[in-house]
């Protein structure tokens, strides 16, 4: 691992941190237009799908076939963020997990508050169930606020007494919308990319009129009980660090088998970097294993 990646990619960062202020159609267009800049191998296939009504992208190895898929869900504090700009980092869990990938275009905050976004979720879910995929043959995945759509999700389905998927891949996951961490504080000064500041802006967007605490709005207030194995990865450069800590906690004391995984020096989803982080690059080979560790071994 490479102190000086991690030095390089900080000071990258620090050039231009996440800026949630300003209009966000504005917002929006300048990250899918970064997001687009982002390059991805000529083997990677997309095709626009749609889930029980749902939009998503499908992301797939050329030369692969498999009966495994990963429903995956962006980020992007429920108010930016799209399936098209997961294509980068959806391809790359792809390819090493040897499975297809769909990413999920669920409805924007403020336009759609909750529960728009765990009602599409959950939609979309469904979508695959009703197209023949087993359960069994399912993962879901997700970074940041798409992370938190993953725990609300499956707390949805096990109060619903729905089939659960085989497992869940959560990137540095924003799952307490009241933002009551402690590492809100105690990170402010080496996260490169958030201040609380920037994540109260757009609280409210996604909350609405309801209770911030709502365990489907922030989930690291769940009951755990009956969830399926899950993987949790988090830098300690980041602000969200405790909700994945306390995620991770609040598993393992309701008897959920989970993997916390923190490491040092990274930032927020630095599996995204994983092109030139040795930290991001070895993150996503470990995240293949329990992804594949967990499917169906009677699979293809």
């Amino acid at each position: 691992m490479s102190e000086e990646q991690r030095a390089n990619l900080d000071a990258t960062l620090r050039q231009a941190p996440f800026d949630l202020s300003g209009d966000l159609a504005a917002l929006r267009a300048g990250f899918e237009e970064v997001m687009k800049h982002i390059p991805v191998a000529v083997d990677v296939r997309k095709t626009r799908v749609e889930l029980g009504g749902v939009g998503a992208v499908e992301v797939s190895i050329s030369g692969v076939e498999t009966s495994n898929v990963i429903l995956y869900f962006h980020g992007g504090v429920y108010v930016i963020g799209s399936a098209d700009a997961t294509v980068p980092l959806a391809s790359d869990i792809a390819r090493r997990s040897k499975a297809k990938v769909v990413s999920v275009d669920y409805r924007l905050a403020p336009e759609h508050p909750y529960p728009a976004a765990v009602d599409d979720a959950r939609t979309a879910y469904e979508g695959l169930l009703a197209q023949g995929v087993e359960p069994k043959n399912i993962a879901f995945a997700g970074e940041s606020a798409g992370a938190g759509l993953v725990v609300a999700l499956l707390l949805t389905l096990r109060d619903a007494q729905a089939p659960m998927p085989a497992s869940a891949f959560m990137m540095s996951p924003y799952v307490d919308l009241t933002l009551s961490g402690n590492t809100i504080v105690d990170k402010r000064d080496v996260d490169p990319l958030f201040t609380e500041e920037v994540l109260r802006m757009r609280v409210s967007d996604y909350v609405a009129s309801d209770d911030p605490s709502n365990p489907l709005i922030s989930p690291v207030f769940g009951d755990f009980h009956g969830l399926p194995p899950m993987l949790i990865q988090v830098g300690s450069h980041e602000l969200l660090l405790s909700d994945a800590i306390r995620l991770a906690e609040g598993a393992a004391e309701d008897d959920v088998a989970v993997a916390l995984e923190v490491t040092p020096g990274v930032p927020h989803v630095f599996q995204g970097y994983a092109a030139f982080l040795d930290e991001g690059d070895q993150a996503l080979n470990r995240a293949a294993v329990f992804l594949t560790s967990h499917f169906s071994k009677s699979s293809s």
